[in-house]
């Protein structure tokens, strides 16, 4: 990166993943001349994901790092300009919109596409990360396939773990369902309480947390410990999946745009545009119910359609 004190671009988009290359090839096809800054995580979640099964085109399936590198190569082929560098904070009160970038660097924008993503919440324990990506995952929608005829154990109280949990009933002879307090204490809507505890191939674990996951190589089982007993129970499961929330990486952008009480930057439905004319947002930034790698690619290309739009409107290009 050259360490010049000022730039300014037509298409500024902060993020890598789906949402962010698509946004890249697109806005380079109209001569958007996009600079892309590529965070923390180049790439995005995919990176830490194996097998992907579910994304058109690959009809062997892709590792996922594989498929980012794959995005970002027809990025830069279509012309965008990728970097390294995480956005560090930002000022929307006026056109062109100031960044900064590495807290060095400042670039003025005409436009600005948000793609940063969403970080999954984790346990924290060190078996976890280790098997990351062998027998242990942040989604079940994804992962849920490779499983399929297996037991497998969910932790979470909230409705995207009792959505998770019915999903992985469906492939999974056995679902162990996790849960750190008593029925009185699970965050979940009533009905999606009452579904899970309807489906006779969920096994609910009241007041219990993760001990340990099993495995050297892969997930084998998990020990899980009994918050009011202290007993500790080993279940063998195949998967492990973890479903206690997502944090959006949006914290540079309050005070400047809409969001819910979670983070997620509000969209006008059926666009990108969030609520500062000339700043759009993509993938699961602004995406809390779907969360894919097509869903976010999709809506990557909603945003440098949008900011297109915008900046012929404007009559900037």
């Amino acid at each position: 990166m050259d360490n010049q004190a000022n730039e300014h671009v037509h298409c500024l988009i902060i993020g890598s993943g789906p949402a962010g290359y698509t946004a890249a090839i697109y806005a380079s096809r109209a001569a958007l001349k996009p600079v892309l800054y590529q965070g923390i995580q180049p790439g995005g979640q995919l990176t830490i994901t194996t097998e992907v099964e579910n994304y058109p085109g690959y009809a062997e399936g892709v590792q996922g790092p594989e498929m980012m590198v794959d995005f970002e190569k027809q990025a830069k082929r279509m012309g965008a300009d990728i970097r390294y560098g995480l956005a560090t904070s930002v000022d929307f009160s006026k056109r062109p919109f100031s960044v900064v970038i590495d807290e060095e660097k400042t670039i003025t924008a005409d436009s600005v596409i948000i793609a940063t993503g969403a970080s999954a919440k984790w346990l924290g324990i060190e078996s976890e990360q280790r098997l990351n990506g062998f027998g242990v995952s942040a989604c079940a929608v994804c992962d849920g396939f490779f499983f399929k005829g297996r037991e497998v154990a969910i932790v979470g109280a909230g409705d995207t773990a009792c959505e998770e949990a019915i999903y992985l009933s469906k492939l999974a002879t056995r679902v162990h369902m996790i849960v750190r307090k008593g029925e009185d204490g699970m965050k979940a809507s009533k009905v999606m309480q009452d579904r899970v505890k309807a489906t006779p191939n969920i096994t609910i674990y009241w007041n219990s947390e993760t001990d340990e996951i099993l495995g050297d190589k892969k997930v084998e089982g998990v020990r899980i410990k009994n918050n009011l007993t202290g007993e500790k129970t080993e279940i063998p499961v195949g998967g492990f999946f973890v479903a206690i929330g997502h944090q959006p990486n949006s914290d540079i952008f309050k005070g400047w745009l809409d969001m819910d009480e979670a983070g997620y930057i509000k969209t006008v439905p059926g666009t990108s545009k969030t609520n500062v004319e000339g700043v759009f947002a993509a993938g699961d930034v602004q995406d809390k119910i779907y969360r894919q790698a097509v869903t976010a690619a999709g809506s990557g290309c909603m945003a440098a359609l949008d900011a297109e739009r915008f900046l012929s409107a404007t009559g900037i290009v």
